[in-house]
């Protein structure tokens, strides 16, 4: 038995089909232009294939000369005996000196820009700001700060402050203060504005509205915010040390120009350790401020 479509049933099929076969054709013109721009960016970065080809080796070669000469049958004895874990980190208690050193530079700065972060959130936050010209000085001043890499504040610091964990700091608070003041301000942005009309309904001043109305809402995730951004100011303060701004990075960047390998590997693996440690505990804080009981 066949069936015939009402004009109107056939008319709506007809313009579900064409409206298909439209879809259909901006999606395959957009990953045709995605894949022309791909194209277009690796010619101009000189991504060539080949280049990656030849290259492939010669880090594969590099990785491998990073590996500790570990040896079973002296693996736990003392410094003196080549081949062992002592051997490998020789020189620990200045490293690990060091690293604290690196860890206080991230804390300081991550403690300085964050309280530059939060005062310069709810101006560049578009439902708290006093004004429009408040937000967009605000927003174009948290753009410019953290536009600008940390090793490059780093580099005009140590010319003004000299070689050491000074210029370091200032130049991760700076950057940090403009990515925090984003997410922070972002925080903002998304909290309920009950509170907040309740407050200036009252009388309550603009910071009072700031301090008692807003800050207790995102003040998690600001926290959260915070400790994701010291674990990446650990990282960043490692880097900033290879232009003379104090930390575990300018005795990285020695052994890295003279090829000591085992001691790159050394610190490298120390680094990474520190990293995690601190992850695993800002893990925790996190947890504990979002009352989650797991372990």
């Amino acid at each position: 038995m066949s069936t015939t479509l009402s004009p109107a049933v056939a008319r709506g099929e007809a313009a579900f089909q064409a409206a298909r076969r439209a879809k259909r054709s901006r999606t395959l013109l957009g990953l045709a232009l995605f894949l022309a721009a791909l194209l277009a960016a690796a010619w101009v970065s000189e991504f060539h294939p080949a280049a990656v080809a030849a290259g492939l080796p010669r880090a594969g070669d590099y990785f491998a000369r990073l590996l500790p000469d570990l040896r079973w049958a002296t693996l736990f004895g003392g410094w003196e005996n080549e081949g062992s874990i002592a051997f490998w980190f020789y020189r620990l208690d200045k490293w690990a000196l060091l690293l604290l050193e690196t860890a206080n530079m991230a804390a300081l700065a991550t403690l300085a820009g964050g309280l530059v972060a939060l005062l310069l959130a709810f101006p560049a936050a578009r439902n708290t700001a006093p004004s429009t010209w408040s937000y967009r000085l605000a927003r174009r001043g948290l753009e410019a700060m953290r536009t600008v890499p940390e090793i490059v504040y780093a580099l005009i610091l140590v010319w003004a402050f000299g070689v050491g964990p000074l210029a370091g700091i200032i130049a991760i608070a700076a950057h940090t203060t403009g990515a925090l003041g984003k997410l922070f301000a972002e925080a903002i942005e998304n909290a309920e504005m009950g509170p907040w009309d309740g407050v200036r309904a009252t009388g309550g001043t603009w910071a009072q509205a700031c301090r008692f109305a807003m800050l207790p809402q995102v003040a998690p995730n600001m926290v959260s915010y915070l400790l994701l951004r010291f674990e990446i100011n650990v990282r960043g303060a490692s880097v900033i040390g290879f232009v003379g701004a104090g930390g575990i990075g300018q005795e990285l960047y020695l052994v890295i120009s003279q090829n000591y390998y085992e001691e790159i590997s050394a610190i490298i693996l120390l680094i990474v350790l520190v990293v995690a440690t601190i992850d695993l505990l800002s893990d925790s804080i996190r947890r504990g401020l979002g009352g989650d009981s797991r372990a």
